[in-house]
């Protein structure tokens, strides 16, 4: 039955992809609305899939060249393979179809969600929430399935072709090759967050600046020319672009985990690598737990709280899985001391194991509490912004920018305290393991977080469409929410990433045959400070993207404005499709930079440098990039509630304020500011970490300084008896023998 066990992995994600299809079907027989709405939402569907064919033609010819590469890399090293091109196109390829599936329902379930606010909230949230739970578990199910199925494929081919060695060269190897797998995921998913980023924020920079402030109508009136390449942005996003990004974050924990789980004696039942199969068996029953809390979302009346049901489902599919993690762990971990060697030989238990899922999902769940509170509605930090408002544009920035500043303390305290209590349970595997725990319940995570966009579509829909009042302020209510939960899931994915950074660069430190990374040399410290710098530089260049396309926009909004008469009395229709075109070429244009950076900053440091110098690249990229990414997303999530505030009405000094209002525009000022912080710049950081900590992995062994990533594995046979309490670090180890 054991060796069977490896065989339920892709069979947990296909059960995932099946239940997608169903609600798919599902959603694509609800209503569609007038001929009118259908107009409308037929103009997004285009327009997204005019840009993913875009931007699929220019990643063709990169996934080209790159997969040569690697190939020909696969030669030159032992215990490496030419097939880890094979897996990288596989990688790449189920990244852009984990997107595609995501926009596909998001630009069929928006206009039904417009046509079920008709009726009431409760079907709104149905339809929306729906919607959002196909990409979740598309997004979950193939990354389940592809890691599941490429491991047994590729491993049970590098144990017949090294004549049965099951634990030792062939794992390596197929582990190595399944980084090709995820630096493929991870290379479409920076591409697409930050083209799509571009995409969708110089579309609503240029919509909001003319539309709003210029000519005083309404966000999502038809006679704005951006509309419409406004939400088609919020397809190409908020929902492809998140759904390549949490594939390849997904992916990445798997791996680290897996990846540092060959360094553990295990005598179980499995052969010794019971503790390389665990990640990918806690990812299927999460993501079957993910299923089971969708059906636990759901509000009785318009008056009921949206966000409450999310969370409900949310922490249901938490719970179950912390449940089933512990008879689990019991299961396929062997009673005794487990040992690992990476960061000073630790010895713990499968009780440390079983803590450190539970700290994973306790850190996961804070880190969301925490965004929640610093980007919601009613709460003190947009109440701040709010109030700084009422005295103009410049202090309505600042108070964006203090709250962002701020929202970084908690997250880095927890964070931290989390590393810290995983590595003491379980070693550096405690620290992977708490990553794969907290990332197994992705599916319901991003099936939380893609409603928000579709709510969003609706509500333009909503307004474009002329429909009564009633159904856009439950399309607001939604969006509302879906501007918290986009940032929650934004918070939980940094989260995901430093720890993921932190497994994915001890398996680096091991592989590259170096003990540790000395800041006292001149080199690393040097290296050290250029990481750090990378996430400005990049987010710089992502920030200066939206604000060029911005322009462009701005132009042709005004020009047709200008040009077409008749715009402003409904009497001509505007030229959407140049305000498609404007974003589109852009954003291809412009995400190229960035995306070399990352990739290229790796190789270059490694190559020139040395591993030890890589590896103080790497520290500060993942130190910087944590901070900027938790700053950016909240400092924008705040910013855009703040504004949506007005629209409900708030009381700043004793006086009601509302949309129009000369405290409504220095919100609206801020927003736009916040724009590429919470949807280009912001979100694209824990990819930038885990992105360069994969290509520093799978150039490890080209830089090598030793034989260390050749056998680095404690060979069973050679322990003696061990009897150490969990997670206290070897004091001699005279007795146990490294190859």
């Amino acid at each position: 039955m054991e060796q069977m066990f490896i065989y339920l992995v892709p069979l947990l994600g296909i059960i995932g992809l099946i239940v997608m299809a169903i609600k798919s079907a599902w959603v694509t027989k609800q209503e569609t609305g007038d001929e009118n709405m259908m107009e409308l939402a037929g103009y997004v569907a285009k327009g997204a899939m005019a840009f993913l064919k875009a931007e699929w033609k220019i990643l063709f010819y990169f996934v080209v060249i790159a997969s040569i590469i690697l190939g020909w890399s696969g030669t030159l090293v032992e215990n490496s393979s030419p097939i880890i091109a094979i897996s990288f196109v596989i990688g790449a390829v189920l990244s852009a179809f984990a997107g595609y599936l995501g926009m596909n329902i998001a630009t069929k379930a928006n206009v039904r969600t417009t046509q079920a606010a008709k009726t009431s909230l409760k079907n709104a949230l149905n339809v929306s929430f729906t919607g959002g739970t196909v990409m979740g578990l598309g997004v979950a199910g193939l990354a389940v399935l592809g890691m599941g199925s490429l491991f047994i494929v590729f491993y049970n081919m590098f144990v017949v072709s090294t004549g049965g060695d099951v634990n030792g060269a062939a794992m390596e190897t197929a582990l190595e090759v399944l980084a090709g797998f995820s630096l493929g995921a991870e290379s479409i998913a920076l591409f697409a967050r930050v083209g799509g980023g571009i995409y969708t924020k110089a579309a609503d920079v240029g919509a909001d600046l003319v539309g709003k402030v210029e000519a005083g109508i309404p966000e999502d009136d038809v006679r704005n020319p951006a509309t419409i390449a406004d939400n088609v942005g919020d397809n190409v996003g908020d929902v492809a672009g998140m759904g390549a990004d949490l594939f390849g974050s997904y992916v990445a924990t798997i791996l680290a985990s897996m990846v540092l789980g060959r360094e553990i004696v295990s005598a179980d039942n499995f052969g010794g690598i019971a503790p390389v199969l665990l990640p990918l068996v806690i990812a299927g029953l999460g993501l079957m737990f993910s299923i089971v809390g969708t059906f636990f979302v759901k509000i009785a009346n318009d008056s009921s709280s949206v966000q409450a049901a999310l969370n409900r489902g949310n922490w249901i599919s938490i719970l179950l899985t912390v449940a089933a993690s512990y008879p689990l762990i019991m299961y396929m971990l062997p009673e005794g001391d487990l040992v690992l060697s990476r960061g000073g030989s630790i010895a713990f238990t499968k009780m440390g194991v079983f803590g450190a899922v539970v700290i994973g999902l306790i850190v996961g769940a804070l880190m969301s509490m925490i965004t929640e509170y610093y980007t919601s509605m009613g709460k003190k930090p947009v109440n701040s912004i709010i109030k700084q408002s009422s005295t103009g544009h410049a202090t309505n920035i600042i108070g964006g920018l203090s709250v962002g500043m701020e929202s970084t303390v908690a997250p880095i305290i927890v964070l931290a305290a989390g590393i810290y209590s995983s590595f003491l349970v379980a070693g550096l595997y405690g620290v992977a393991i708490a990553a794969a725990g907290m990332m197994a319940t992705t599916a319901m995570q991003l099936a939380i977080d893609a409603f928000g966009p579709i709510a969003d579509n609706a509500g333009g829909i909503a307004e474009m469409s002329g429909l009564p009042k009633e159904v856009r302020e439950r399309t607001d209510i939604l969006d509302a929410v879906g501007n918290t939960t986009a940032a929650t899931g934004k918070g939980f994915a940094i989260a995901s990433a430093a720890l993921t950074a932190l497994a994915l660069f001890a398996a680096y430190v091991g592989i590259a045959g170096i003990n540790s990374i000395d800041i006292y040399k001149a080199d690393v410290l040097a290296g050290l400070f250029v990481g750090a710098m990378i996430p400005f530089i990049f987010s710089s260049l992502a920030i200066a993207a939206v604000g060029r396309a911005a322009m462009d926009m701005v132009n042709e909004v005004r020009r047709q404005f200008r040009e077409i008469p008749g715009i402003m009395e409904y009497k001509a229709k505007p030229e959407y499709e140049k305000c498609v075109e404007i974003s589109t070429k852009a954003s291809i244009r412009e995400m190229v930079a960035p995306g070399a950076i990352a990739l290229l900053a790796p190789m270059i440091v490694g190559f020139a440098f040395g591993p030890e110098v890589l590896g103080g690249l790497l520290a500060g990229i993942t130190v910087s990039g944590v901070l900027m990414g938790i700053f950016q997303n909240n400092a924008g999530g705040a910013w855009d509630n703040a504004k949506k505030s007005f629209e409900k009405g708030v009381e700043i000094n004793g006086k009601m304020e509302y949309k129009g209002s000369d405290a409504h525009k220095a919100s609206v000022t801020g927003d736009t500011v916040g724009d590429p912080f919470k949807d280009t710049s912001g979100p694209s950081m824990n990819i930038l970490i885990k992105l360069t900590s994969i290509v520093a992995l799978i150039i490890a062994p080209h830089i090598s300084e030793g034989d260390a990533h050749r056998h680095g594995k404690l060979e069973q046979e050679n322990v003696k008896e061990i009897t150490l309490e969990p997670a206290k670090e070897i004091v001699s180890i005279e007795e146990l023998k490294v190859d």
